[in-house]
């Protein structure tokens, strides 16, 4: 919610691991086309009130969007190492990607607590060298207790006129 005024009017909105669409539902309220993915029937029975939803395993499977491109990309409490760049190649010229999951610290206080499953200090960021990072955010949040990464992250447009740099409201 915080960093949805990045993107732009009617932007299409890919949610990876949409669950039952929490993300979804904001967004199309927000007048933007949606689509998410998940593995898990029930999720995609779930999610597919708000917008296109598909079932995918992302894991052991091909990338379902490869070639297309979303005016947003927006990934919580997920994470599979293999499938950032192809995250990271889905967001469109102009396009954001919103992305926040556990990060190492998190084995401390519950679950996840896997390191395949914990961010390290410094991956977000790394993962999205070709991007522009507006914020990023690496600590523990009280409530509930947790270890995470946050990051939002534009694509700037190839066609930016020369000393007029794009505004990225804080």
């Amino acid at each position: 919610m915080r960093w949805s005024h990045l993107l732009a009017p009617g932007a299409t909105v890919l949610d990876v691991a949409c669950g039952a669409g929490r993300h979804m539902g904001w967004f199309a309220q927000r007048g933007h086309p949606v689509t998410g993915v998940d593995r898990a029937p029930e999720a995609i029975a779930s999610s597919a009130r708000f917008g296109r939803a598909l079932r995918a395993d992302i894991e052991d499977g091909p990338w379902p969007f490869a070639g297309q491109v979303f005016g947003a990309v927006v990934v919580t409490n997920y994470l599979w190492r293999a499938r950032l760049p192809d995250i990271v190649a889905a967001v469109a010229p102009g396009g954001v990607l919103l992305y926040e999951t556990f990060a190492a610290g998190n084995e401390t206080i519950g679950k996840p607590s896997r390191p395949d499953f914990l961010l390290q200090p410094g991956e977000l960021l790394a993962a999205c060298a070709g991007l522009r990072v507006v914020a990023y955010e690496d600590g523990f949040l009280a409530e509930p207790e947790r270890f995470v990464q946050r990051i939002a992250a534009v694509r700037e447009p190839s066609n930016l006129p020369v000393g007029k740099p794009m505004r990225y409201p804080l």
